[in-house]
């Protein structure tokens, strides 16, 4: 897998994608103990005392925005989720593509949020410590200046210890249990967790996504149904955890005909968020991920 992600930039998009479809078929049959669900995840935290108002789980939404394409379709996706009830994150790319001010606004105005997805999403953002506080500095002053306080590295990359030079309340760069991402290394919880200052610079609460990513389940792997969306989803519901999803609006196909190579219908998404309101009613705690964060520091600042 290392080898293939060194090579990628040389290989042609087709060709890429059917690389990576026989390397997660060839892995699942070893990794059916830990994807989709890795069951020792589901451990409480310390002096855990659950959700607020006694909800059974927590569900946030974010989306990752990797080009222009997906920057097109954030407002189809927004309209989607204000239809059913729903509300969510969208990161942006700031260095690879323009976001303009009206599209954050619209956002914020009908209660999304928006967050920085890196600097540019070709993967050099961890190369060096070096190249890491060159494009910190940027992201920082991006912070700033959208008035914003969350962060996911591109393909989820991470560096706990780095990610402190950002001015973030949260990151979103990690998951529970994903064996078919670059950096494979789960945080193995289903659950927020503090990463503490060190003394010079400041912590932030680290929330792994729990849901498989659209796009390894439906760019990837070629599913046709939800199904393991769902099962995982019900899992982590069972345990009282944080149902954590990302999807990328650029791989959404709203027309529902002609998908490209990197497209899956928009249905499929809809058909989660219909799933959930009429499986679990109002059992859920649904805030934004800087709510989430909010009141993990406010409550669990001190957990180990």
């Amino acid at each position: 897998m290392k080898f293939y992600y060194l090579l990628k930039p040389f290989i042609p998009r087709r060709v890429q994608l059917y690389v990576r479809n026989r390397l997660v078929k060839r892995k699942l049959r070893t990794c059916s103990d830990i994807w989709p669900i890795l069951r020792a995840a589901a451990s409480q935290p310390v002096a855990w005392s659950g959700w607020p108002d006694g909800k059974q789980f927590a569900l946030v939404l974010t989306h990752d925005v990797e080009a222009a394409a997906g920057v097109a379709k954030c407002r189809e996706v927004m309209k989607l989720e204000q239809d059913l009830g729903f509300r969510s994150s969208f990161n942006f790319v700031p260095g690879d593509y323009p976001v303009d001010h009206q599209l954050r606004s619209l956002l914020n105005d009908n209660g999304f949020e928006v967050g920085v997805h890196g600097w540019t999403h070709d993967g050099s953002l961890y190369k060096t410590r070096d190249i890491f506080l060159r494009q910190a500095r940027k992201i920082n002053n991006c912070l700033k200046e959208w008035n914003v306080v969350g962060f996911r590295s591109p393909a989820m990359h991470h560096n706990l210890d780095w990610l402190r030079d950002l001015e973030i309340e949260y990151d979103l760069s990690t998951f529970d249990t994903d064996p078919f991402e670059p950096q494979p290394d789960g945080m193995g919880t289903i659950f927020p967790f503090p990463v503490k200052d060190d003394g010079c610079r400041k912590g932030y609460i680290e929330m792994p996504y729990t849901l498989p990513q659209d796009s390894t389940l439906f760019v990837i792997m070629r599913e046709k149904t939800i199904d393991i969306w769902k099962r995982k989803l019900d899992w982590v519901a069972e345990q009282g955890g944080m149902v954590l999803l990302n999807t990328h609006p650029d791989y959404m196909n709203f027309i529902e005909a002609n998908h490209g190579l990197e497209e899956y219908p928009a249905s499929y998404y809809a058909e989660l968020l219909e799933y959930i309101k009429k499986r679990y009613g109002f059992g859920y705690w649904h805030p934004l991920p800087r709510e989430m964060a909010r009141f993990w520091a406010e409550n669990y600042r001190d957990q180990i």
